[in-house]
């Protein structure tokens, strides 16, 4: 068992199933588990699976002073998620909610994050839980970035699960990139090569790790150790019913074999399992395997 601090958004989350992206416009529309509502969120997801693989969490992140942390306990029950709110603060004016629309692998997201990017997280607390964590895995958010001078004080490796590497919104994230040990790169809105942006990152920022999620194409990870770059195919354990939230999964599980083991290549095989069966469900947070359904498919496919 190791110990993680996760800090990223917690939210409201609608996903509804379409027809067609862009979607085609009906007046009005009734049809079975058309609309799923729950909660959230990358940090959330991280941390609850991070959790469910049977780590010590805490959880850093704000709600609105007007919701009860009761409904994500609540929530968390419903999963069987043993994992703790005492540090999800209610410290914002509003709730921070997306609807995603999917169809068939694509999707469309809207978020508003309210004020969450204007609002300070209690350093005090960070500083005081950090200290005895092995690793820390953060969003780029504002409320976030004292982490990364307390992760270098403490002597704590840090990854981080970025968005978006198009240009226009690197120059927030410099300070992010520079430190982080860990990076996880999706490749939905790339400008170039996922090959040569991974190249890019890593002769700017010199992380330990990189890892691209290339969709259906699979992931490949770079590491240090070796200037290696190595592509990796999707396996299948479920029938895809959406892929919202893979890429927290995927990122999770690795982070969670690799402090354990410090073996990359290993690492990544299990995350690839692990967010397989979880695209199999609807709902970002939910469809977790655990390690030992990990081990059975992997004497399946590998062994």
């Amino acid at each position: 068992m190791s110990k993680f601090m996760v800090a990223g958004f917690v939210q409201m989350e609608t996903i509804v199933r379409v027809e067609a992206l862009p979607v085609p416009y009906k007046q009005f529309e009734s049809v079975p588990d058309l609309v799923n509502t729950g909660i959230g969120g990358a940090g959330f997801n991280e941390a609850m699976a991070l959790r469910w693989l049977g780590n010590e969490v805490d959880f850093m992140s704000m709600v609105a002073r007007s919701m009860s942390k009761s409904q994500i306990d609540a929530f968390l029950k419903t999963n069987e998620v043993d994992l703790s709110t005492d540090y999800v603060l209610p410290m914002l004016d509003g709730m921070p909610t997306s609807v995603i629309l999917y169809c068939k692998g694509e999707k469309q997201t809207f978020e508003d994050v309210k004020d969450i990017r204007h609002v300070d997280y209690d350093v005090e607390l960070l500083e005081r839980q950090i200290q005895d964590k092995d690793l820390v895995l953060m969003s780029n958010c504002n409320f976030c970035r004292p982490l990364i001078k307390l992760a270098k004080k403490y002597h704590k490796p840090l990854a981080l699960n970025v968005r978006s590497m198009r240009a226009e919104k690197i120059a927030n994230k410099e300070d992010f990139l520079a430190e982080a040990n860990i990076l996880y790169i999706s490749d939905d809105d790339l400008e170039n090569d996922p090959h040569d942006c991974i190249k890019e990152c890593r002769d700017k920022y010199d992380p330990e790790i990189i890892i691209m999620g290339v969709g259906d194409k699979g992931v490949i990870l770079y590491t240090k150790e070796g200037n290696s770059f190595i592509d990796y195919k999707p396996v299948k354990t479920n029938e895809i019913v959406n892929t919202v939230g893979a890429g927290n999964a995927l990122f999770s599980s690795f982070l969670h074999y690799y402090t354990k083991t410090k073996d990359a290549k290993e690492a990544i095989k299990n995350a690839l399992l692990f967010a397989s069966y979880k695209i199999g469900f609807l709902g970002t947070s939910n469809g977790f395997m655990t390690e030992e359904q990990i081990e059975q498919w992997k004497r399946l496919i590998w062994r």
